[in-house]
């Protein structure tokens, strides 16, 4: 089992993370009135099973099942769950336990911070991307007509409990999704890391541990320094800017195939790997290295040049735009990232442009 201390949580890793959880609720059994369990279906069929058998205080609790996916992330389920927290007697002493990917993650630490004025909650990540990136750093929020986290507050939880061992209950559009965050964290930190990432077993999933433990080290270090993304946290939206706009605009047609996160944000760092390149001073070199490793490793994403103008009006909606101008983080070397970085219409499309010609090229 490994430990790493945020400034007021700590996160655990662990291929069996039932005994901590344990230890975290017989620690706090006097503190707590009760347990509410939020879960999706896939979390309540893959992941409660093998928590519930082993942690008793969990038979006890009231289970809230949601719809799985980013359409659920919303004001109006939202509103169902903190009805349902009503009905069932919820009080300020309640427990709120999410037990999910990065939307039951972020919906669920919302939902806490918000009734009642906030009550406690910890998360239980179930997926390769919430286990390294969204179950950590305390942003929680919902989506607003498919922009994304558009409502959401800073609030971290009590404890977070990683069971690396969920892996094996996800498929591997899944596993790619959550590596897309793993990328992110070596392009933006550490060199020797990003040799290690490109060097990933797909096929034994036990050693995404380490991996698991790395990124959430990075990330932690970041956020533990910059809690409500002033200034050093930004970094960490790296491949962001493009890639929510990419997702939002999935989730917008319903004749498109929905993105994952993961997915949108693959291209959204080859894309800003490219301004970075313009912008940054990244080196040719790098470019390629980094562009020919993340198409090589996901499916390719159309882009129709009819679409762009609609995806930058996207972008000016990223929350690290300043007075009009879309803001990026971009990398001027592998292991190196600069925030507060601007870049014009004609850039943006060219970036976008330069992603289709690459999956193109190495089709």
């Amino acid at each position: 089992m490994t430990e790493i201390r945020s400034n007021t949580y700590s996160v655990f890793i662990s291929n069996d993370i039932s005994k901590e959880i344990n230890r975290f609720l017989k620690a706090n059994k006097s503190k707590y009135s009760k347990l509410f369990i939020l879960v999706d279906e896939n979390s309540l069929k893959y992941c409660y099973p093998q928590l519930v058998e082993k942690i008793e205080a969990f038979e006890d609790g009231e289970i809230i099942e949601i719809d799985s996916g980013e359409q659920s992330k919303t004001l109006e389920v939202c509103i169902q769950i903190w009805s349902a927290l009503s009905e069932y007697g919820a009080d300020r002493k309640s427990l709120f336990v999410n037990i999910g990917g990065g939307v039951i993650g972020d919906m669920g630490g919302f939902i806490a911070s918000t009734f009642k004025r906030g009550i406690d909650f910890i998360n239980i990540p179930t997926t390769l991307l919430s286990q390294v990136d969204a179950s950590i750093g305390g942003k929680v929020g919902v989506d607003l007509n498919h922009l994304k986290n558009e409502i959401g507050v800073f609030n971290n939880p009590a404890a977070v409990f990683v069971n690396s061992n969920f892996l094996n209950t996800l498929d591997k559009r899944q596993i790619l999704s959550g590596f897309a965050e793993i990328i992110k964290h070596a392009l933006i930190a550490d060199y020797n890391y990003w040799k290690k990432v490109m060097n990933a077993d797909f096929a034994d999933l036990n050693s995404f541990e380490e991996l698991i433990k790395t990124s959430v080290h990075i990330k932690n270090t970041i956020v533990s320094e910059d809690p409500t993304e002033q200034n050093t946290r930004k970094v960490l939206n790296f491949g962001h800017t493009i890639g929510h706009a990419i997702e939002t605009f999935s989730l917008e047609h319903e004749n498109k195939k929905h993105l994952l996160h993961g997915e949108a944000i693959a291209v959204g760092m080859v894309c800003e790997a490219f301004l970075s390149y313009k912008i940054c001073k990244l080196s040719k070199d790098e470019l390629s290295e980094i562009t020919e490793f993340i198409v090589g490793k996901f499916k390719s994403v159309k882009l129709d040049e009819m679409d762009t103008h609609r995806l930058i009006e996207l972008m000016k909606h990223d929350k690290k735009n300043e007075k009009g101008d879309i803001n990026f983080s971009l990398l001027s070397a592998i292991g190196k990232c600069e925030i507060n970085k601007k870049a014009k219409a004609d850039q943006i499309i060219e970036a976008l442009k330069y992603y289709s010609e690459q999956v193109k090229l190495m089709a």
